[in-house]
């Protein structure tokens, strides 16, 4: 299995949210991935048992640049969507807020 699927977890106000209140869990990860590899590396990065994985593509944008105004695009990213079994946590997600 490639070890490099799961990129970074996704640390915003709404993922902090969502940790807190579904017991959900997001990251970002490689486009090649498939929902079951998902699965399978968190539950071995993090020793966890996992419930469910959504995934969804973010489509890249085009912006533009320089004195020529050229077009450059921006690469498309994946995000999974983790749902945790009740009870189970990931660390990286736990922010107090002060």
């Amino acid at each position: 299995m490639k070890t490099n699927l799961i990129k970074r977890p996704i640390i915003t106000e709404k993922s902090l949210q969502l940790a807190q209140q579904h017991n959900a869990y997001t990251f970002e990860v490689s486009q090649a991935a498939s929902k079951h590899q998902v699965k399978i590396a968190i539950a071995q990065l993090y020793a966890v048992d996992v419930e469910s994985v959504n995934t969804l593509t973010r489509p890249g944008r085009v912006t533009t640049t320089g004195r020529r105004r050229l077009r450059r695009r921006h690469g498309s990213t994946k995000r999974a969507l983790v749902t945790l079994k009740q009870g189970q946590t990931i660390e990286v997600f736990d922010f107090e807020r002060s």
